[in-house]
């Protein structure tokens, strides 16, 4: 699946009161992560932010940011009611357990100790490490959402020790706004990354600070972290060499090429061809018959049978799929 982005539409531990605009922005830019907290909007407004992040194809979350008991049950909640896909943050996981019960609410607790606002992470690596392990090894905790810049620790070697430390996945939150980051963050091992303020005030590195310069450069970071770039370009048959261009896609040879004249007579040994006609007319010879291919026809040669292209009225272009295997 490759490394997860989710977009926070928060600012300072608050759901921004453009969110559903913001949210039309990143879902027309591909983003499919997106999460907000229960304080900011009206329960009922994030109730409808929730359903069209879903009506949009994408994963919703809440993150919890409160400090005290009362305050997180309170959001824990708030997250079944509104419906979300799952619930980041929080430290007080025996409490929070039985509400999301049977909710279908994916959990992802705080590891470590939380204070303050903005929330900062404390103890040694060792501590953090314990905290994880304690909190992956219970029913119902699907993974952990883990402040690593907030910590005063050496924060690589944090995240690497906590995510080899647990066998669920771990998502990193929390003063990420680099690419340097989010590449240190996949080389650790995590599921994911957060952002929201870092976006919404322009301070990613991009083209531009308006938030959608900001999440197509997150998502070009990632893409290409994740390898998922393409690095193949379009050819163009009227400029080619030799008169053809060729291409692999899933162990498919494709081929497109504008001739004249006649091909030799030929036969594949193993696979069978498949002859799409662009421009021109094809004349395709069998030892028992002819077939005229017209443009946009196509016809397929079986493996085994000889047969023999002719282009008829000077030239044709022809577009020929085939495996590689022979």
């Amino acid at each position: 699946m490759g490394l997860r982005f989710i977009f926070m539409l928060t600012r300072n531990d608050r759901t921004v009161p453009d969110a559903s605009q913001q949210l039309q922005t990143a879902l027309s830019l591909g983003v499919r992560h997106m999460g907000f907290k229960d304080i900011g909007l009206p329960i009922e407004q994030l109730k409808g932010l929730n359903a069209a992040i879903k009506a949009g194809g994408a994963t919703s979350y809440l993150e919890v940011v409160s400090l005290d008991r009362e305050s997180e049950i309170v959001s824990a909640k708030a997250a079944a009611e509104i419906g979300v896909d799952v619930l980041l943050g929080g430290t007080r996981v025996d409490d929070v357990l039985p509400i999301i019960k049977g909710t279908g609410i994916q959990y992802f607790p705080f590891a470590g100790r939380i204070t303050g606002h903005p929330s900062v992470l404390e103890g040694s690596i060792e501590e953090i490490v314990e905290s994880a392990k304690a909190i992956t090894a219970k029913d119902g905790v699907h993974g952990l959402d883990l402040l690593a810049y907030r910590s005063a620790e050496n924060v690589p070697e944090l995240m690497k020790a906590v995510c080899a430390a647990v066998s669920k996945p771990v998502f990193m939150a929390g003063s990420i706004d680099t690419p340097e980051r989010i590449a240190v963050i996949q080389n650790a091992g995590a599921a994911g990354f957060t952002i929201g303020t870092a976006a919404l005030d322009g301070k990613y590195p991009a083209s531009g600070k308006d938030v959608p310069s900001q999440l197509s450069a997150i998502i070009r970071d990632v893409a290409a972290l994740n390898k998922h770039l393409s690095p193949i370009r379009k050819k163009n048959l009227s400029t080619a060499s030799a008169g053809q261009v060729e291409g692999l896609a899933n162990q498919l040879q494709f081929r497109v090429a504008r001739f004249e004249g006649s091909s030799p007579w030929s036969f594949r040994q193993h696979d069978d061809e498949l002859f799409f006609v662009h421009r021109g007319r094809l004349l395709m010879r069998f030892r028992d018959r002819e077939e005229i291919v017209e443009p946009g026809e196509f016809i397929v040669v079986p493996h085994g049978v000889e047969h023999c292209a002719v282009a008829l009225d000077g030239e044709a272009s022809e577009v020929l799929l085939a495996t590689t295997t022979s």
